[in-house]
């Protein structure tokens, strides 16, 4: 599959939501391409460099996102919602002459269905917090706090991570594997 890429210095996983601002033309033709050809996009978090810098390099996990709303916020700038579908590699990019980068990206396994077992109850109730912030419940996003994949996609997401942690727990292929490195993380920043 051939999409563009889009580096961020956040992270969106499956069934997540981020907004975003739209001001450089790279990006807003991109925007018209996908709604036209109702396809999506590829974010992939930056590993190094600015989000509007013209080269930037990037992480080769990342995410498939389809645009779910946009609108014309305050700001003049063109406002856009997105919500991850499924976790992709990027096999081989490069960038248009506009500044635009795509890749040729392969998805990967889905990750099989858990329960969150009880030794990491703490962690939905963790996840209901943070759900209770008005910004993220703004995005209304659904969540199955019973499901390990969900918690650990959305602690992946919200926590103050730095991004390579980010990153790391993005790529895990086990969603008990996540809750675990998550439940460290949780009692590092506990401890701190």
């Amino acid at each position: 599959m051939n999409v563009p890429l889009f580096p961020l210095n956040s992270i969106v996983l499956p069934g997540g939501r981020i907004p975003l601002q739209l001001f450089e033309p790279r990006y807003i033709d991109m925007l018209s391409r996908c709604m036209r050809e109702d396809r999506g996009f590829v974010v992939v978090l930056l590993r190094d460099g600015a989000e509007t810098a013209s080269k930037a390099a990037f992480y080769d996990v990342g995410t498939y996102v389809r645009i779910i709303d946009f609108q014309q916020l305050d700001n003049g700038l063109l406002g856009i919602t997105v919500e991850g579908e499924r976790k992709v590699s990027v096999v081989r990019s490069w960038q248009q002459d506009d500044g635009l980068n795509l890749g040729d990206v392969e998805c990967l396994i889905a990750e099989a269905e858990s329960v969150v077992p009880e030794r990491y109850h703490e962690l939905p109730s963790v996840l209901r917090a943070l759900f209770r912030h008005p910004v993220v419940n703004d995005l209304g996003m659904d969540v199955d706090y019973e499901d390990a994949r969900h918690v650990g996609w959305r602690l992946t997401e919200l926590l103050p991570l730095d991004k390579q942690e980010k990153q790391r727990l993005a790529e895990l292929q086990d969603p008990l594997k996540r809750l675990d490195r998550l439940l460290e993380l949780l009692e590092a920043l506990e401890q701190n």
